[in-house]
């Protein structure tokens, strides 16, 4: 009996906790809203170093949560979230200055500017297959531009969330940054709150249900979402190069990551030496037999049991549907453990691909010509990401100016996400705004414009009613506002 009323106990006392915390964000947010540029510089430089005192205890979190090897964890992990910061650090002064525009001659006399405001109240929900990257990058944006947050970071990476925990609190006082740990209902209860802006990566399904619930109290989203990332590969490319980058990111996190290759459309003549020289690659990456690659630990798991079988699951339907394996293609259900596997001659009647797959299984399709891949992409929704290899620049062109979608990397794989310089995001089905350096600070913020009236000479004071009553130059002035503008 004291087991069936102490979950919902705990369930009502977290929900109590959430509501003082947000009320306490609330009352505090001006007073994190003045601080100078010198003194965010200082949080970030003290989140920073906690990074690398618990340095150990991030990759052993990671590695318990996905079985991620260290070496990789210092790439996509600790080595991305420094180094945003070190970035933001250089730069916070000159995003948060005033900028100066330039005023239309029918408002002479005034001056122009536009100041960066923090939005206020912030939340972050994060995912589970980067925990730490995709949990502290927003972060940081909101931390930066001044806001408030509280942040609910994935309950399936358990020990990545524990460590995150010790870190924020270490760093934040929970006026200012608070964390959340716990299941689905967690996520839901905080959406109940009014919150002045919602940061969220995720699938896009659940980035609907957020964007409902954000539109409720008229909050602004931040979608990071994903979908099917083509690569195209044209005759011309250094299939060599290609092959080898294009295994390296799909094995990454066994291809549990937003900006992996989905599938590859191949031009037809290279079609056969391509596949052959990934499958090549995979072996040299990761190991010459499947119990080698089985035993290799530099391949991570699948998270748990149920993503497990749903990529199983479409890895085997897709063979039932008649898809050939050209690489890969084992599996241990016992360890969540799914081959890099490389499939070819798959029929669109596969429900492979009408769905991201997030995980080691790599389609390749090949095409004629470049406008027959172009219109096989455009036919689905907008990618985050896209990949061409060729070595011609008409060819490259083409394809960036024919297709959509978040951002694009020639001739590499995945290089575009590490560049702090670049906006970082999806569009439509992909996801709602861009992230990583000054576009991070402006996601958090709000851009607001103050103009100046001069007092000496007050220019729009001519212009009021009664009209009847103006003069000819007057009347004049007014009709040629029209051309002014």
């Amino acid at each position: 009996m004291p087991e069936a009323t102490t979950m919902p106990t705990r369930a009502a006392d977290q929900n109590l906790e959430m509501r003082r915390i947000f009320n306490l964000q609330q009352q505090h947010q001006y007073v994190v809203a003045r601080t100078t540029a010198r003194e965010r510089i200082a949080k970030l430089q003290r989140l920073h170093d906690a990074m690398m005192r618990h340095r150990a205890a991030v990759t052993q979190a990671v590695w318990d949560d996905l079985r991620k090897s260290p070496t990789e964890t210092n790439i996509s992990e600790l080595g991305v979230i420094n180094g945003e910061i070190r970035h933001v650090i250089r730069s916070l002064r000159s995003w948060m200055t005033p900028k100066r525009v330039g005023t239309p001659l029918v408002l002479f006399g005034t001056s122009s500017e536009i100041r960066y405001e923090p939005k206020g109240v912030c939340l972050v929900l994060s995912p589970w297959n980067f925990p730490f990257n995709l949990t502290l990058s927003p972060v940081i944006s909101a931390v930066a531009a001044g806001n408030c947050v509280m942040v609910k970071p994935s309950e399936f990476a358990p020990h990545s969330a524990a460590v995150m925990q010790q870190i924020i609190a270490g760093c934040f006082p929970p006026e200012e940054v608070a964390m959340f740990e716990g299941d689905v209902s967690v996520a839901q209860q905080l959406l109940q709150l009014p919150f002045n802006h919602i940061f969220f990566t995720g699938s896009p399904e659940v980035g609907k249900l957020v964007m409902r619930d954000a539109a409720q109290h008229l909050a602004s989203v931040t979608l990071e979402l994903g979908g099917k990332n083509p690569t195209i590969v044209d005759e011309s490319a250094d299939l060599d190069e290609a092959a080898a980058k294009i295994a390296w990111l799909k094995g990454m996190n066994a291809g549990q990551s937003c900006i992996a290759t989905d599938y590859i459309l191949v031009q037809e003549k290279v079609h056969d030496r391509l596949v052959g020289k990934i499958a090549q690659q995979l072996k040299s990456h990761y190991g010459a037999t499947s119990e080698a690659q089985q035993a290799s630990p530099d391949l991570c798991r699948i998270i748990h049991e149920r993503h497990f079988r749903r990529v199983k699951g479409l890895l085997d339907d897709a063979l039932q549907h008649g898809a050939r394996i050209a690489a890969g293609g084992r599996s241990d259900e016992a360890t969540r453990y799914i081959e890099p596997t490389m499939l070819t001659h798959v029929p669109e009647a596969a429900a492979i691909w009408g769905e991201e797959t997030f995980g080691p299984v790599l389609l390749i399709r090949p095409y004629r010509t470049l406008q027959e891949a172009v219109d096989y992409i455009n036919a689905g929704p907008k990618p985050l990401a896209m990949y061409i290899w060729s070595s011609r620049s008409r060819d490259i062109e083409f394809v960036l100016a024919e297709t959509r979608n978040g951002d694009v990397t020639v001739n590499d794989c995945g290089s575009h996400f590490y560049n702090p310089n670049l906006p970082f995001g999806g569009v439509n089905n992909s996801g709602i705004g861009k992230t990583h350096g000054e576009f991070g600070f402006l996601e958090f913020s709000n851009a607001r414009g103050v103009l100046r009236q001069n007092r000496i000479f007050p220019i729009t004071r001519p212009f009021m009613p009664p009209y009847r009553k103006h003069g000819a130059i007057v009347k004049a002035m007014l009709e040629g506002v029209v051309r002014w503008f």
